[in-house]
């Protein structure tokens, strides 16, 4: 298995989801990522009971497993100045300082760039905000909702206008997730620069300027036609073989084949009724348009007659794009999902096994098999002893003082 972020040390000071997610990408990659955790507390994450629909309070804290697999937990005061001189000595020995804390806050607890990279001139400093670090909100506080949902446009390109309430996103930590990937690839890059320059570089990443990179195509397409997106009513369309319909169990497919007249061709011959490919309502590519209605009568009655199993079937050879809706339980054991390993068997700390989705790079065609989140100071006296050479006696001094967990 290759692991590309192999020798490579990461101090996480960071907690909730969308940051911490991003280091945890880089863990399964093989990277050292060392999490500092409130001395007392730990993560706040960890005091998570639910998100949206589902509770958090079973055996496996799904979130919290998601956003820190792999990593190495220390429990820190950091405001003490025996806690500060720990985050020093790790600074000393990482290769990446990476933290979700926004500008004041760094400020407080002196670990912006300028306070960091004293203790490290070779050190890539990575942050991630949900606002971005300047400007009148620089300041402020913000999740995935707020801030890459929300702000960015994306809610309000979802909102269908006979709808009372805005949409919510899809699923937790949909944003901090996407962003995460963000700023693991902004790391990777940072490394890369300076391996080849010997230069080490500061980054940013924010929430809001994620999910404007995500509706990036939607906001310039509005500044253009000076027009905001709005969802589209796939319903309504001219086109027969580009929207939604539903099979006889119930069972939602979206049909998306952009070149309308050789994917219907090819779907009349499909359905065994090839006569209407010289039917003149639909022979050509005007006279198709033209007669969407009709077109998209013959598909909804094709879909409709049949379960989801047996439209697989029918269109197994089609070369036209489509996909079946399915939700998060289902896609678990979808075949394409198992073929591609892009769900896989994970642990805990118990020794509970429960699924996790793999980090969506595959290198040399394998998948990351995904760690394991740390308990709370799982590795603390690991990382005191072995990677700072601190002796038990100090250890056991710091733990009374209550610097370390």
């Amino acid at each position: 298995m290759i692991q590309p972020m192999e020798g490579i040390r990461i101090l996480d000071v960071c907690d909730h989801t969308f940051v911490p997610a991003a280091s945890a990408v880089l863990a399964d990659w093989g990277a050292d990522v060392i999490k500092i955790e409130h001395a007392q507390r730990g993560d706040a994450a960890r005091g998570l009971a639910s998100s949206g629909a589902l509770d958090l309070k079973g055996q496996v804290h799904a979130i919290m497993e998601h956003a820190n697999r792999g990593k190495r937990s220390l429990g820190l005061d950091l405001q003490a100045e025996e806690g500060m001189s720990i985050l020093h000595q790790l600074i000393a020995i990482s290769d990446v300082f990476l933290t979700n804390k926004p500008p004041n806050v760094r400020e407080r607890l002196q670990i912006t760039e300028e306070e960091v990279r004293p203790h490290n001139e070779n050190i890539v400093y990575a942050a991630g905000t949900a606002w971005g670090p300047k400007g009148p909100e620089g300041n402020r506080g913000g999740y995935d909702m707020t801030s890459f949902w929300v702000r960015s446009g994306a809610a309000m390109g979802t909102w269908y206008t006979d709808d009372d309430r805005m949409p919510t996103q899809p699923g937790p930590a949909f944003g901090d997730s996407i962003g995460a990937m963000t700023i693991a690839g902004g790391i990777a890059t940072a490394l890369f620069h300076r391996e080849r320059t010997g230069e080490a570089v500061a980054l940013e990443v924010s929430l809001l300027g994620t999910g404007l990179w995500a509706m990036g195509a939607g906001v310039a397409m509005s500044h253009v036609n000076n027009t905001p997106w709005r969802p589209v009513d796939l319903s309504g369309l001219t086109q027969p073989l580009l929207g939604n319909y539903v099979t006889a169990d119930g069972y939602t497919i979206n049909i998306t084949c952009l070149q309308p007249l050789p994917y219907w061709q090819e779907f009349c011959r499909v359905i065994g009724r090839p006569g209407l490919i010289e039917d003149e309502r639909f022979a050509t590519y005007e006279a198709l348009m033209a007669n969407a209605s009709p077109a998209r009568d013959v598909v909804e009655e094709v879909v409709a007659s049949r379960t989801l199993e047996e439209v697989r079937e029918l269109f197994a050879d089609f070369s036209g794009q489509w996909t079946p809706a399915l939700d998060t339980l289902e896609i678990i054991d979808d075949p394409q999902v198992e073929a591609n390993g892009y769900v896989q068997d994970a642990v805990t700390e118990d020794g509970i096994p429960f699924k996790l989705v793999a980090v969506p790079v595959q290198f040399n065609g394998e998948p990351a098999p995904p760690g394991r989140a740390p308990g709370f100071n799982e590795h603390g006296d690991e990382i005191l002893t072995e990677n700072l050479g601190m002796d038990w006696d100090d250890i056991i001094d710091l733990k009374v003082k209550g610097v370390v967990a």
